[in-house]
C-alpha cells in the first residue's frame, strides 16, 4: 500500500463486496528517496519530525479503514554494489516501525525488506519477509 488514496479505494471496494471481507496489507515506505521507488516519502524522516508525524497520522488512518489489516512496513533498498551498502535503509525502516509503536502504539509484526542481493543484511536488521525469487529461480528469461 503506497498511499492513503489507494488504501481508501481498496477499503471502499472491499466493503462493497462484503462487510466481513478483509485484506492484509503492508505500507510501502520510500526511505531511500529514490525517484524510481514508490511509497510514502520517508527519506530523512529521522531528522524531519513533521514527516514522521504525517506518516504516523496517515498510517493510523489507513489502519482504521474497514477491511484493511496493516501488518507492517516494506521498502526496497537501492541497487548497490555491496549488500552492506543497503543496510542503512533497513535500519531506517526498522527504526520507523519502532517510532510508530513508541509514539502512536502502532504495532506491526512485519518488516518486508531484502531481495536476492541483500537479504542477509535485511534479515540481520529485522526483516520478517524477504523477496528472493532470482536467488531461487535464477534471472528472468526475456
Amino acid at each position: 500500500m503506497d498511499s492513503v488514496r489507494l488504501a481508501e479505494t481498496l477499503s471502499r471496494r472491499l466493503s462493497a463486496q462484503s462487510p466481513d471481507t478483509s485484506q492484509d496489507v503492508l505500507l510501502e515506505c520510500n526511505v531511500s528517496g529514490e525517484a524510481s521507488k514508490s511509497g510514502f516519502d520517508l527519506a530523512g524522516w529521522e531528522r524531519d519530525r513533521a514527516k514522521l508525524q504525517r506518516f504516523i497520522a496517515e498510517a493510523a488512518h489507513i489502519q482504521s479503514l474497514p477491511g484493511l489489516r496493516v501488518l507492517g512496513l516494506m521498502t526496497m533498498a537501492p541497487i548497490v554494489e555491496q549488500a552492506e551498502q543497503a543496510r542503512p535503509f533497513f535500519i531506517s525502516l526498522r527504526a520507523l516501525r519502532d517510532a510508530a509503536l513508541e509514539q502512536a502504539g502502532l504495532a506491526w509484526p512485519h518488516l518486508s525488506m531484502g531481495m536476492s542481493d541483500d537479504f542477509e543484511a535485511a534479515i540481520a536488521e529485522g526483516s520478517t519477509l524477504i523477496r528472493i525469487g532470482r536467488a531461487i529461480f535464477g534471472a528472468r528469461q526475456t
